[in-house]
């Protein structure tokens, strides 16, 4: 499938990117993210869509943007970790656990944004999701120091935020 020009919608801009000039057929939206628009965010580390460094959201879906290549991508709508505001319930939970008994949802911070996405795509479908739920969800994601616990706990957090907002049930 050959495409000439590429448009997508990142973090809410419109973009046209031109084959040849601002990507090449092969490459992969993680480079395009990253190279052409800046998005450091975006965690490039295993390459081969095994450890979820490099999730985004497309469409609404989390993606392996590392497997994805840009031009399987034209139309769509783009979101990053940069595209978050700042007020963002499941960036707050991620930030705000730590300490004892919860653990930490952050140290080195490297996989987080995967993490943080892949969370938003749990949540957007099943805004109080069980234990085991949110297992499943995050088994394609790696955290190089170790916080699972922190990271589980977090997700519980962001949930119980949503759920309060939205006068639905709390997590339990």
């Amino acid at each position: 499938m050959k495409k000439d020009k590429v448009r997508l919608t990142v973090n809410g801009r419109s973009y046209e990117f031109l084959s040849g000039r601002d990507f090449e057929p092969g490459d992969t939206l993680s480079k395009l993210l990253r190279e052409r628009l800046g998005l450091t965010g975006v965690r490039v580390s295993c390459e081969q869509g095994a450890c979820g460094a490099c999730t985004i959201l497309m469409d609404g879906k989390s993606v392996l943007s590392c497997m994805t290549l840009v031009i399987e991508a034209d139309g769509s709508e783009i979101l990053t970790i940069e595209g978050l505001n700042g007020k963002d319930p499941v960036v707050d939970a991620f930030v705000n656990t730590y300490g004892p008994g919860e653990g930490t949802a952050m140290q080195c911070g490297f996989c987080t944004p995967g993490f943080v996405l892949e969370t938003h795509a749990l949540l957007n479908e099943n805004p109080n999701p069980s234990d085991e739920e949110i297992t499943e969800a995050l088994s394609g994601h790696i955290c190089r120091c170790g916080c699972y616990h922190g990271i589980h706990t977090a997700v519980k957090k962001a949930a119980d935020h949503i759920c309060s907002c939205e006068g639905g049930e709390q997590n339990e």
